[in-house]
């Protein structure tokens, strides 16, 4: 039996070997880690001689060839499909910004490999304040601020939720079999945006629902963000509307309605349509 991380990355290269770290100072070691570069080959130089290379744990990579905004789903399918054909039966998919717990592994393959009908598992993701270095810090010991908004149980807890659109690509693990059955993420989607509000989505509707994990935390380095995502106009509304066409009706309408009231991007109700304001595009 054969669990993998898979992660996708382009830049962040010190969150990517404090990853890398993380997992090889957890209680298991995953048998199997997928690195999925985006026009980073780096990021696989680095990880070929990374923390966690020559521990026992087979490294796959792979590149992905970038034409524009970054492929995100195509790449995480690009990686289950290496772990699926190396013979991996749980795949854990983790966010390049995010260090796995010392349990995390050992929590999330126990989760998936016990559970009595196929699920999302999803950890606690916490976020790290700016002045935590994790390269600097032994897992164990570091602590962050858990996403208000989402469930945070106790370690050894699993609660299932139909709540389809809390689920997040950050930290999760299927099976394979639960993998097989959808299909991967729609690789429609390309830069930020929908791709995992689509998968959870398509969970929901296939009778597979999301199960918050107590004791997989993840810790989220962090990073520079905004709220709405301006630098990202352009694909949150590109991708918005994918899903809406998939799906017939809207997701992210909190980031839409922002940027509608920032002037960048109007909604056209004849049309049932949201379009970027030209002159207030913002590439991504």
């Amino acid at each position: 039996m054969t669990t993998a991380v898979i992660t996708i990355v382009a830049g962040r290269h010190d969150h990517l070997l404090a990853q890398q770290r993380g997992l090889l100072l957890g209680t298991r070691v995953p048998e199997m880690y997928v690195v999925v570069a985006m026009g980073d080959p780096l990021a696989l130089q680095l990880t070929a001689a990374g923390p966690i290379a020559g521990s026992g744990c087979v490294l796959l990579m792979r590149d992905v060839p970038v034409d524009g905004p970054l492929p995100l789903a195509a790449a995480r399918n690009v990686g289950a499909v290496a772990a699926l054909a190396a013979g991996a039966d749980v795949l854990i998919f983790l966010d390049v910004d995010c260090v796995p717990s010392p349990p995390l592994v050992a929590a999330y393959d126990r989760a998936v490999r016990t559970e009595a009908r196929p699920a999302l598992h999803c950890g606690v993701v916490q976020y790290l304040d700016e002045d935590v270095d994790a390269m600097t810090i032994h897992p164990a010991e570091l602590a962050g601020r858990p996403h208000i908004a989402r469930p945070q149980p106790e370690p050894g807890v699993s609660t299932a939720s139909d709540d389809w659109q809390l689920f997040w690509s950050l930290s999760f693990a299927v099976s394979n079999l639960t993998w097989q059955r959808l299909d991967g993420f729609c690789e429609d989607y390309r830069g930020y945006g929908a791709e995992d509000t689509d998968f959870g989505y398509h969970a929901y509707l296939s009778g597979i629902n999301v199960r918050w994990l107590g004791g997989a935390d993840a810790f989220h380095q962090y990073h520079e963000s905004q709220n709405p995502p301006v630098p990202h106009l352009a694909d949150v509304v590109r991708n918005a509307t994918i899903f809406h066409r998939r799906w017939g009706f809207w997701p992210m309408q909190g980031w839409l309605q922002a940027f509608c009231e920032m002037g960048l991007a109007k909604y056209h109700p004849e049309l049932d349509q949201w379009a970027v304001v030209e002159a207030n595009s913002v590439t991504s």
